[in-house]
Formats: C-alpha cells, structure tokens, sequence
C-alpha cells in the first residue's frame, strides 16, 4: 500500500502550523519503509491532487476548531473526515483540502483508508506566532495515534535511535521551530495591532474616514 502522512496550516498563524509541526516531528523521530511519504501541505489546496490520489492510505495532521476545550485533540477515520473538517471551517486551507479530498471521490481515486489527527487551537489570530504550550504538548500524543493507526494496517514505524537534528526539515529551513520563535521581533519591534502610521491617521482630522 502506497501511504502518505501529511501535515497541512499555515506556520504564520500560531496553531494553525499545527500539522506541519507535527509531521515534522514524526519524520525526526521515525523512520518508514520506502512505500511511506511524508509531506509538508502547508496550504497547497488542490495541489495536493497528485500526492493523495497516489495514496491508498492517507493520515493528516491539522489544527480544526471544533469549539472544544483548547489543545483538545480529536481522532476522524474513513467517511467521517471530510464532514469533521467541514463543520466548521478555520481557514482557506481546510476549504482547499476539502475540496481535494472531494476531487479525489469523484475520480475514483479517493483513498481506502483515511486518519485526521486534529487539534483544537488555542490561538489563530497572531501573525508571526508559534504553537500554544498547549497543541504543542499534543505533537506527542499526535504522533504515537498515528504509528499505531498505521501498525494496524500493518505499516511499520522504526523509532530512530536518535531523532535527526532539527535542521533535517521537510520544509524550509527558515521556518524551524526554534528559529521561527527565537527571531521574532519584539511587540516594540513589530507593532502587533497595525501599522503605526495608519493608527496616526486617528489624530489627524478627517482621518477616520480615511
């Protein structure tokens, strides 16, 4: 069986970057056998047509708000994702995969087996922000409910002896974690509430309706 492990947000806002970190981190920690693939989806849409119409098996990380307990994290299989992902949509990028995974339906190429791993957010509003303490604490749980999704299909995850170096990213390498949260300018910096010389324009008369 041809299995792909995808991870899909955006790592600009806070948890939306949820399933990228989180497949990221299972590459570091596992090794698979060849007919495995992992992937950054970041929000590529229907882009990513090709990859799971390739793919007889597919496991997705996402941060899906589903108005639970924040860093709640919730496990869909089979018919259930695409209406879970559905219910209440938290960005452009659930749209797009929906709309792949209804693509794939309708060419007959839809996966035989399907696994959302998701994440209830904390924080979606922060551009420039990293993972709330508490969905980062579930890349852990998240990854453990994926080997052993996959070991029931009888799909081996090795643990490596030591995790790859943080460096040896799916993605690109500016986006590191740990790069990502120590660069970030400081709110004196980088004012977080607009552009100051827009907010200016509120003392100058006429200035609102500009």
């Amino acid at each position: 069986m041809q299995v792909l492990i995808l991870g899909i947000g955006n790592l600009l806002w806070a948890d939306e970057g949820f399933g990228v970190r989180a497949v990221e981190e299972l590459h570091r920690r596992y090794e698979f056998p060849e007919n495995v693939k992992l992937l950054d989806g970041g929000t590529q849409g229907l882009y990513l047509l090709d990859h799971v119409t390739s793919a007889d098996v597919l496991v997705v990380f996402d941060a899906v708000d589903y108005a639970l307990a924040p860093g709640a994290m919730m496990l869909r299989e089979d018919g259930d994702v695409p209406s879970f992902l559905g219910a209440k949509k938290m960005s452009l990028h659930q749209t797009g995969f929906q709309e792949v995974l209804a693509s794939a339906e309708l060419l007959g190429k839809a996966p035989a087996h399907l696994f959302l791993i998701g994440v209830q957010p904390v924080e979606l509003e922060d551009y420039g922000g990293s993972l709330r303490p508490e969905v980062k604490a579930q890349i852990p749980p998240a990854i453990e409910a994926a080997v052993t999704y996959l070991r029931r299909l009888g799909i081996d995850a090795k643990a490596r002896a030591e995790p790859l170096p943080e460096s040896a990213t799916l993605a690109c390498e500016r986006m590191l974690m740990s790069r990502y949260e120590a660069d970030r300018p400081s709110d004196k910096e980088a004012c977080r509430s607009g552009d100051a010389r827009v907010l200016a324009m509120r003392s100058v008369p006429g200035g609102e309706a500009l």
